[in-house]
């Protein structure tokens, strides 16, 4: 019995200790409670318990005990209701993003960042949209987006017109002869050479702004041309802006806007998905024969000291004088291969293709002289097509634009699908200089065909033969050039004499130049499926 009276005794005793130590916790919290609020206040997160942590419920805010006193519970809640009106009455803190954007400014000096240079958006951040950098006002874009809004409906109003009765008006209609009287007479009506006040104007506005304005346009082309070339710079504006707003670019950190190739400094003309730690400088330094990027000349200097490479990886398949041709295979060569498409996409906008290059052969063409094999541009084209597509991707290089290289390609390209003896189509879509050089290159086939047949009666499927163009690509062409007539239920192909006469003007103008591929200095057999 006296066992049992103790155990008694000590339970009780250690029941009082723990009713004490919670009285003087409960005591503590509630003389802490106006510093507790007063942090609370300043960082505006919820109100902490006596353990510290955020509390889960309101119930646990509420904490009470038989030993807390009245006069406690009601400081508690005075202090609550002193905190509520002080938060009440607490401005709102901003979001950080919401900070950065009306922290934003577009970097031309003296602009407020308002207006849009395509005259659709309120504000600009960059100086692609940057009416003031154009040497216009936000007010002056509005006006010419609305023209230019009711000239791309007439337009398309007559497109639809013209593909309507496209079989019954081939030749230009009387309007559209007018308009190009009209636009040959503005283009006459210019002067030439500008007046010594008019050069004095432009000197002082490139004196006055250096860099941070464009310079002054007028005065220097006709009119319609001005106007042509604003109605680009505002479709490049809007494509930017598109790219902005979806988070693929942001002007000025992270596009590469120049690369040293060789000795070319080169201009870039669309992004390119290169690392962030590289695209971000904005100039890159990037080997001619290896194709591989560096950050400083320093570096490629050391690198070119040390790199063996003279000419691409790969087969040479064509060599006639200082051009040839390597094929390189993606699956083989993938390194070279994923940088060539970096390159490339610098200078394409329809273009995908990256990293994923095994399943392609890439044909390179070069120029060589005592230094090496430089790269003039490449074709792309898929190991097995089963659309019979010859080329998937072609580009030539900037520096060698406007010399007949592009058209090389091309022919090359047809070259190897007469050796496999099928058919060929570039994959689509083309890039607006893809297509203009197809299409040059099309008409320069038909015509050379027609100049050179003797027959009476033209096949379309004997054509495409014989060159290995698609049908579809003779037909389109032969439409450009007027000479398809549909007449009683038959379509006609008529043979234009002066289109023949002027190209062949052409041909003995261009004389005997190295441009062309010759079938004969091909050395290459078609590869086997894999």
């Amino acid at each position: 019995i006296e066992q049992t009276n103790s155990s008694e005794s000590d339970g009780n005793l250690r029941k009082r200790q723990r009713l004490t130590r919670a009285s003087t916790r409960l005591s503590q919290s509630s003389q802490d409670t106006p510093d507790l609020k007063r942090s609370a206040d300043h960082d505006e997160s919820p109100p902490l318990t006596p353990t510290g942590n955020a509390p889960s419920s309101e119930s646990e805010l509420d904490i009470s005990s038989p030993n807390a006193s009245h006069d406690e519970s009601q400081a508690k809640d005075q202090a609550n209701r002193d905190l509520e009106k002080d938060l009440s009455h607490r401005p709102k803190r901003r979001r950080c993003h919401e900070t950065y954007n009306f922290n934003m400014k577009c970097p031309t000096p003296g602009c407020n960042s308002l207006g849009h240079l395509t005259g659709k958006h309120e504000r600009h951040f960059a100086v692609s949209g940057c009416p003031l950098y154009h040497n216009l006002s936000a007010d002056e874009c509005k006006v010419k987006a609305v023209s230019r809004e009711k000239q791309e409906e007439e337009m398309k109003a007559q497109e639809e017109n013209q593909s309507r009765h496209a079989t019954r008006h081939q030749t230009p209609t009387s309007k559209q002869s007018k308009y190009k009287e009209q636009v040959t007479e503005m283009r006459k009506g210019r002067n030439s050479v500008l007046q010594k006040e008019q050069k004095e104007k432009h000197m002082e506005h490139r004196q006055t702004h250096s860099n941070t304005r464009e310079p002054l346009l007028e005065n220097i082309t006709s009119e319609y041309d001005l106007e042509l070339f604003r109605k680009a710079q505002a479709r490049a504006s809007e494509d930017l802006e598109k790219l902005r707003i979806q988070g693929q670019i942001t002007e000025g950190s992270n596009m590469i806007k120049t690369i040293l190739f060789g000795r070319y400094e080169l201009d870039t003309w669309y992004h390119s998905p290169y690392p962030e730690e590289y695209a971000r400088l904005g100039r890159l330094y990037v080997c001619e024969f290896c194709l591989k990027y560096m950050k400083s000349q320093t570096i490629l200097r050391r690198h070119m000291a040390k790199c063996v490479w003279k000419h691409p990886p790969g087969d040479e398949v064509y060599r006639k004088g200082s051009i040839s041709v390597f094929e390189v295979d993606g699956k083989k060569n993938k390194i070279y291969c994923q940088n060539l498409c970096l390159l490339a996409k610098l200078f394409l906008d329809h273009k995908t293709l990256y990293y994923d290059v095994e399943p392609f052969l890439f044909y390179v063409m070069t120029e060589a002289d005592n230094t090496g094999c430089h790269l003039v541009g490449y074709f792309s084209k898929e190991k097995n097509s089963f659309l019979n597509y010859n080329v998937s991707c072609i580009l030539t290089m900037p520096q060698y634009m406007r010399q007949g290289f592009g058209k090389m390609l091309i022919d090359f390209s047809y070259l190897l699908s007469k050796v496999e003896e099928k058919v060929g189509s570039p994959e689509r879509p083309l890039s607006d200089l893809g297509l203009i050089s197809y299409r040059s290159y099309w008409k320069e086939v038909l015509l050379r065909y027609m100049y050179n047949f003797q027959g009476k009666e033209i096949s379309i499927k004997e054509i495409s033969q014989e060159t290995a163009v698609n049908p579809v690509d003779i037909v389109s062409t032969l439409q450009s050039l007027q000479m398809l007539k549909y007449w009683k239920g038959k379509h006609l192909v008529l043979k234009r004499q002066d289109l023949i006469d002027e190209w062949k003007a052409k041909e003995i103008k261009r004389g005997n130049s190295n441009k062309a591929i010759d079938p004969t200095s091909l050395k290459w057999t078609p590869p086997k499926g894999t």
